[in-house]
């Protein structure tokens, strides 16, 4: 081997010339790198040369080529390389070379120990570990950390001896280095720790947390930001981990996140990291943090951080500790109950936004916006208290507070939308005050003076707020705003700044959107400004700016109507076929969501550009997903191959698309050497990263759905394709294409049984066996989208994905009836309704794979009754699954209710508002499926609606009448029911008394079902009625407002009761005909068709 050739060419690996280093790693890998020599000539190189830099780069080669080359050296030479290399690391001076010399010896060891050889080394490092020579002891243990990185269960078997040496070495009393290196090692050894069955070296490794936290607090007071960061990341790590690492010190080490967090004296890296491990922390151990009850410390500490915001809001993604702040609070308000973050946030923001300083009103509005999305049932309570301040803030003589108000107003329009659209008068004016003076102040200033900055960006914030206010508007409500606000925003549509036009050109789409046909004096002229982006391109700024303006002209086309819009179809299917091969992500997932708009607003007339984009579509769903493997699971893996024909074609289940690849490339570590970065090759990318193709196949398999249900028959031709393409999809290793091709599928089903219903199946009966079988094709289908859906639905960790197999299940059986319940040839031992029902049975227990992923809380750790609203949701949707079984069971329901009873029985007295209506609702549905079936379980029932009806709260009370109601019409347990009928009536008797002339939603619908229940209870047993008392005070409250369901018994009960001739009922007839016009007339919803013919039968006969 030529040496010199040798080392010039690593030397060349190290110039600033990509040429250069092409050709002499060309000739490395062809030359030297082929034979065993190159191991000992690099090790020569390792060990010998004066150059540091030179010494690094021969170890990062070396280290790759053992694996390889190692056991060809010759077994004479290896003592002495063995001996020298662990000498010359030993006393290497520089960190950088002799970390990758430890490297080395680490890849050596592995080879040798596995082969039976160096078994002397184990013993020297731990002595070189407890050796009077703090950089012998530093090495001793960054070359046991390397070890433990390369071969974990080395030391397995001396697990405590290990931990004697690391509980001495962590407390160091010369080297940080030792302490450090000493974490790193633990966090490597904790991956082979058996946390169950060797408790003692648990307890050893517990008992480093508080020298870990020293080690932390130490280098933050030293400012000394490598060393920082590595603590920091060695408890991040752990935080991963098993539970049981950091358990017993959890409490404290929150605690001391928090002070770090919170301190202004510390660097804000080191606040941000510690904001990261609290946040990581809420989200993963979101139980134990529950259990602590720190959740009202920490928004607190979040609030007061916020208040360090800098005055002019970045538009980029720069991380500082009042940003973090805001982050912790969403992510608080997502995880923990409403109890813990919303509460005590509201009660605490009343100082900051009184307060003389602006940093401090603002950071109170702020916080309030981070916390809608994750408790906005609660904060809607909460809207006629927060309403007063968020418009005094709009009028905040500081633009920043303004600014961040206006924020305040998108972030709760974004999440109530209904509950603040009611608000509109009160609130547009605001919005639209803001935006003229902002414009004012724009003009009048300089375009580079921080003032214009300011201006510009509460001229943006008006339009977002403006954007998602509109949205929660009727169309009546929203017409009145169109001349005011339509005009203000086109005036932007040409802006310099691109945000700003965008935040402008969207608020007219949502305008259109919600004002409907009110929108059309400005149809035109919006179309021909906004017509000019659909082609531009030039630059990201314009790509971003055009799929805004192709997301608002669809909504512009919802707005007008298919013929209105008719002219601008093709060419805005052009631009946006276009914009899918011009490299922009959003433009792309634009375009598709375009498609979903025009198929809904053409339906079937949309057939002509259905061939193109169900291609696209497909070509999406079918990319390769290189960054993150894609493959079909064991649970549904059966599903390929299968066949189903659907409209006379036969489908094979194909698997999902996605290939291994176990190609390893360190090139890049060369680069990262050249850069003066120390190698590090082992730290690839998280497997489980969300990759933009993956993003994108999300909005493609939602839109697939959309597209297809809106051009029905129209859609036939691709139908084959799209469950082929669509249902390996359940398996995908992303939780949001899981989502929607389950929904997609699931429309799929529905469309093709609309179809079949269409062409003359008969309608579904309910209960099984089936009394009407579906077609042949749709029962293959249900079979296998049924199979694929327990397969993911048992399994899936993903809250949302599950709320969404619990809707659509839901939505299903309600439209087509038990034919997926029904066992089929592949169903196995168990149904599919004994699957679901144990499913159902989980979520409702808390018990789901989706709930759990926590063992973390200590025996007999209580964390409470209470629910974070988002975990909610995956047992109220297990809620509707519920009730839609028992729709599609009828009668037969009620052995299944055995099994619901308790837990349903149990949220019915929850502490939680949200949870008591649910519950007490979902007993109505089924009482109502299971009809005169429900009598057995009457008493419980009654128990329960009883105590329901006096309930705080009126979402609850009205679903108790609700389902009172349903158990006085169903059950036939007499004594029970009617013995109950005084109590019932004396609990109603209040509400029917108490009229407000413009009662809330909830007030209106609770009188709604108290005049559905007192109906029903005379339909049932009119005897045991005192009418003349009842009938008086129900007449008042006719026509419903609000519960047009409710409509069904009080006009039947009326009916019923002019049948008989009943002479109070007869004596209301003046005041009673204004009510039957009212509900004879639109919106035609008031009355079912068969309800409104015989009310317009009594009509006609009582006109005679």
């Amino acid at each position: 081997m030529d040496e010199r050739e040798f080392v010039s060419l690593l030397q060349a690996l190290m110039q600033p010339d990509t040429q250069k280093v092409k050709q002499a790693t060309s000739q490395l890998n062809k030359t030297y790198y082929t034979s065993p020599e190159s191991v000992t000539a690099l090790i020569h190189i390792i060990t010998s040369h004066g150059q540091p830099e030179l010494r690094q780069l021969a170890a990062v080669e070396a280290r790759k080529l053992v694996v390889k080359h190692w056991a060809s050296v010759a077994d004479a030479q290896k003592p002495q390389l063995r001996e020298s290399l662990l000498k010359s690391t030993i006393d290497e001076d520089k960190p950088l070379p002799r970390h990758s010399k430890a490297r080395v010896i680490a890849a050596i060891a592995k080879v040798d120990l596995e082969d039976g050889q160096w078994a002397e080394l184990p013993g020297i490092l731990q002595q070189a570990a407890t050796s009077n020579t703090a950089q012998h002891r530093e090495v001793g243990i960054y070359i046991l950390y390397t070890l433990l990185e390369t071969m974990p269960d080395i030391f397995q078997e001396n697990m405590a001896q290990m931990l004697t040496l690391f509980n001495r070495t962590i407390q160091d009393p010369e080297s940080i280095d030792v302490r450090i290196n000493t974490m790193l090692a633990l966090s490597e050894l904790a991956m082979v720790l058996d946390t169950d069955e060797d408790t003692k070296s648990l307890k050893s490794f517990q008992s480093t947390i508080p020298h870990m936290v020293k080690i932390l607090q130490a280098s933050i007071e030293a400012e000394d930001e490598e060393h920082t960061m590595q603590a920091f990341d060695v408890f991040n790590k752990l935080l991963s981990y098993e539970s049981a690492f950091l358990n017993v010190h959890f409490g404290d080490l929150l605690q001391f996140f928090m002070q770090v967090a919170a301190k202004t004296e510390v660097e804000d890296d080191s606040r941000s990291q510690a904001f990261a491990f609290l946040m990581q922390s809420v989200r993963y151990r979101k139980m134990k943090v529950q259990s602590l009850k720190v959740g009202e410390q920490m928004t607190k500490m979040c609030l007061q951080v916020a208040t360090e915001l800098d005055e002019l809001p970045s538009e980029e993604d720069d991380i500082s500790p009042a940003r973090s702040a805001l982050g912790l609070l969403d992510i608080l308000s997502e995880s923990l109950p409403p109890s813990q973050v919303a509460v005590p946030l509201l009660q605490a923001i009343g100082p900051y936004v009184q307060h003389a300083d602006p940093s401090f009103r603002r950071a109170g509005i702020l916080a309030l916006g981070m916390c809608v999305e994750g408790a906005p049932d609660f904060i809607a309570t909460q809207l006629s208290a927060i309403l007063p301040t968020v418009l005094r803030l709009l009028e905040d003589p500081a633009t920043t507070v303004r600014s961040a108000a206006l924020n305040g107003v998108t972030r709760l329009s974004d999440d109530l939308a209904e509950d603040m659209g009611k608000e509109h008068a009160r609130l547009i004016p605001a919005l639209v005050k803001n935006f003229d003076m902002a414009l004012q102040g724009m003009q009048n200033s300089h375009s580079d003076s921080k003032e214009h900055e300011l201006n510009t960006h509460i001229v943006k914030a008006s339009c977002m707020a403006i954007d998602s206010l509109v949205e929660g508007l009727d169309p009546e409500d929203a017409s009145r705003y169109v001349s005011e606000l339509v005009p203000r925003c086109a005036m932007l549509f040409g802006h310099d700044d691109h945000k700003v036009q965008m935040a402008a050109v969207s608020a007219v789409g949502s305008i259109a959107s919600a004002s409907e046909s009110a929108f059309q004096p400005y149809f035109n002229d919006s179309m021909q400004s906004l017509g000019q982006y659909i082609s531009v391109k030039e630059s990201e700024d314009e790509l971003e700016l055009r799929s805004v303006v192709l997301d608002s002209l669809g909504k512009i086309a919802g707005a007008v109507g298919p013929e209105a819009f008719q002219p601008y179809v093709q060419p805005l299917m052009q631009s946006s076929e276009e914009g899918l091969r011009l490299d922009s992500q959003r433009l792309k997932e634009t375009s598709y969501i375009l498609w979903s708009t025009l198929a809904r607003v053409y339906e079937e007339n949309f057939e002509p550009f259905l061939q193109g984009v169900v291609k696209a579509l497909i070509d999406c769903l079918e990319q390769e997903e290189t960054d993150a493997e894609v493959n079909l699971g064991a649970e549904a893996s059966d599903l390929i191959g299968q066949e189903v024909t659907i409209a006379g074609k036969k489908i094979k289940v194909a698997g999902a698309n996605g290939k291994n690849d176990d190609d390893d490339d360190d090139d890049a570590i060369v680069q990262a050497l050249m850069e003066g970065a120390e190698e590090d090759e082992d730290d690839w990318d998280d497997l489980g990263a969300v990759t933009a193709v993956a993003m994108e196949k999300e909005i493609a398999a939602e839109v697939v759905g959309d597209v297809l249900t809106h051009s029905k028959s129209k859609y036939m031709p691709y139908m084959q394709k799209t469950i082929e393409v669509v249902l390996p999809l359940f398996d995908h290793s992303f939780e949001g294409v899981r989502k929607c091709a389950i929904g997609t599928m699931w429309r799929a089903y529905a469309c093709l049984w609309g179809l079949a219903e269409d062409n003359g199946m008969q309608k579904w009966q309910p209960g099984l066996p089936l009394k009407v079988k579906p077609t042949t094709d749709i029962e293959k289908l249900g079979d296998l989208l049924m199979k694929g859906t327990l397969a993911l639905w048992e399994e899936e960790v993903d809250r949302a994905t599950v709320t969404e197999i619990n809707r659509n299940l839901a939505a299903t059986l309600k439209l087509c009836g038990p034919a997926v319940l029904a066992p089929s040839s592949t169903s196995g031992q168990a149904t599919p309704l004994q699957q679901a029902t144990a499913i159902v049975v989980l979520l409702l227990q808390k018990q789901h794979p989706c709930q759990k992923g926590e063992d973390d809380l200590d025996e007999g750790e209580d964390f409470g009754e209470e629910s974070a609203e988002y975990d909610w949701l995956a047992i109220e949707t297990a809620m509707e699954v519920i009730t839609a079984i028992a729709t599609a069971l009828g009668e037969q329901f009620a052995q299944l209710w055995k099994i619901f009873e308790t837990p349903i029985m149990k949220y019915t007295s929850s502490q939680e508002r949200f949870e008591r209506s649910a519950a007490i609702g979902t007993v109505g549905e089924c009482v109502e499926a299971m009809g005169t079936a429900c009598t057995p379980y009457t008493s419980r029932m009654m128990r329960v609606c009883l105590k329901r009806l006096t309930d705080e709260d009126p979402e609850t009370k009205s679903n108790a009448a609700f389902a009172t109601g349903m158990l006085c019409l169903h059950s036939t347990d007499a004594k029970e029911v009617l013995g109950n009928y005084n109590t019932i009536l004396a609990s109603l008797e209040p509400l029917l008394a108490r009229q407000s002339a413009s009662p809330s939603e909830h007030e209106a619908r609770l009188l709604d079902n108290a005049a559905g229940c007192v109906s029903r209870m005379i339909k049932k047993a009119p005897n045991n009625v005192p009418l003349a008392e009842v009938l008086p005070r129900l007449v008042d409250l006719l026509p419903l407002k609000e519960d047009y369901r409710e409509n069904e018994p009080v006009f039947d009960m009326i009916i019923e009761l002019y049948k008989q001739q009943n002479s109070v009922i007869l004596s209301l007839t003046d005041r009673l005909m204004p009510v039957f016009e009212q509900v004879l007339m639109p919106p035609e919803d008031q009355l079912k068709d068969e309800t409104k013919e015989k009310l317009g039968q009594l009509v006609q006969y009582l006109h005679r």
